[in-house]
């Protein structure tokens, strides 16, 4: 029941007891009269509150279309995930293929045969030192044999 319904229903409860010609009957027909002043008003309130949201909310759309617009003609496609620092799927999967793209050697070292794995960086720097016998390995003369690790990882799995 709404607000207005029950004023309505307060004032027929008041006209069907009689109070309407007696003194206290006077007093609660004058609050009777405010209480439906009120219920109209608030009735009148409800709907500017809801045509105020209605507004807001057409609001938010276009101004969320500007922004859009706005950033598309400064930084070309907008996306907020580059804005935030959030990374695609599609990036994160290029980054592990990029980790996995990294090779390794195995190395001989020719004074006591003890088999070392470095990677391309130690490869390009042209030597190191064995850190069994510590003699130094050229790996201009050495045996250096790429490392293939999917073979393990298939042995593994069977």
């Amino acid at each position: 029941m709404t607000t207005s319904e029950k004023v309505a229903y307060l004032k027929g409860l008041a006209e069907g007891m009689g109070m309407e010609n007696a003194g206290q009957g006077k007093l609660m027909n004058v609050i009777i009269d405010i209480l439906e002043d009120l219920s109209l008003d608030l009735a009148d309130t409800r709907g500017a509150v809801e045509e105020l949201n209605d507004a807001l909310d057409e609001m938010g759309d276009d101004l969320s279309a500007l922004e859009d617009e706005f950033y598309d003609s400064v930084y070309g496609e907008f996306d907020p995930a580059e804005i935030d620092g959030d990374q695609d799927e599609d990036e994160d999967e290029e980054e592990d293929e990029d980790e996995e793209e990294e090779v390794f050697y195995s190395v001989t070292c020719p004074a006591c045969d003890t088999d070392l794995v470095v990677d391309e960086d130690l490869l390009a720097e042209g030597d190191i030192e064995c850190p069994e016998c510590g003699k130094k390995i050229d790996f201009g003369i050495a045996e250096i044999k790429p490392l293939s690790f999917e073979d393990e990882e298939d042995e593994s799995d069977e």
